[in-house]
């Protein structure tokens, strides 16, 4: 297929089932508005560490979940972060945080969220609880076209970028490539850019987003892992893991779910929906 054509079919499987309902930096002190939900009994009950609002740790910038457009930040990840606290009736405030601290859970220490583009593993399942999923991402590998990459066999042996400690690192390792790791996804495909690696491996969401302005890249392995994406919280936050849950059911049913998808993926991404 050419490039175009595999970035439709790929972006088209991000809305495909993708609410199956069965060293820090604070961006965004008061994204919300609302003045009356921090002495509601709900919001008491929910032991915030920060009491009065809601507090959520991203990787910054990882566009399009999070990432700075001017001054304001944005993303489908922030989308979904401002509707829990818009329904909680809190403001909002974010926390710029390494991606590790994340995916490790440690970062829920000093948050009550963590959303920045989790994929829901049995081993990240062992630390965090996580809500319905939001959003289905398998995984791809893309270089240049013309360099000679034209699928997993043929990346043997060649530079191919990660982020650390995503689940595209862990692919790479487990299929004999050669993983080079960056701390963030912007720095993974400045490096595709540069030449300093060979290809990328990582999320489609992501690197689909990133490369689709840049016609001399293209998919050269499509990889259906089944990943789904999820918001975490601390394994003994019940309450507020359900208050997450109803947002995201709340996004579904008045379609700013849908409205979200098409604003960051573009058209095509709620067409598994139809």
């Amino acid at each position: 297929m050419t490039p175009s054509r595999n970035r439709l079919a790929l972006v088209a499987v991000l809305g495909a089932g993708s609410l199956a309902l069965s060293g820090c930096a604070v961006l965004g002190p008061q994204l919300g508005d609302s003045e009356t939900g921090a002495s509601s009994p709900l919001v008491e009950s929910l032991d915030l560490v920060n009491p009065g609002q809601l507090t959520v740790c991203s990787d910054i910038p990882y566009p399009p979940f999070e990432f700075m457009q001017g001054s304001d930040l944005v993303g489908y990840d922030i989308d979904i972060v401002q509707r829990i606290a818009d329904d909680l009736g809190v403001p909002l405030s974010v926390v710029d945080s390494s991606f590790e601290a994340i995916e490790s859970g440690s970062s829920l220490t000093g948050c009550d969220i963590n959303a920045s583009s989790i994929s829901i593993t049995e081993a990240r399942q062992q630390i965090m609880a996580f809500s319905v999923p939001y959003l289905d991402d398998d995984l791809v590998l893309v270089a240049e076209e013309g360099s000679g990459i034209t699928d997993l066999e043929s990346a043997q042996g060649k530079r191919v970028g990660v982020q650390a400690a995503t689940t595209g690192e862990a692919f790479a390792e487990e299929n004999g490539l050669t993983p080079i790791q960056f701390e963030d996804g912007g720095m993974q495909l400045e490096a595709l850019r540069a030449g300093t690696v060979e290809a990328v491996l990582g999320n489609q969401s992501v690197v689909l987003y990133n490369v689709k302005d840049d016609p001399q890249y293209e998919v050269v392995a499509e990889l259906p892992t089944g990943e789904q994406l999820g918001v975490a919280v601390a394994p003994e936050q019940a309450k507020l893991l359900s208050a997450v849950n109803a947002s995201l059911q709340g996004m579904e049913e008045d379609g700013t779910l849908d409205e979200s998808r098409v604003r960051w993926f573009g058209e095509a991404a709620t067409e598994g929906d139809q």
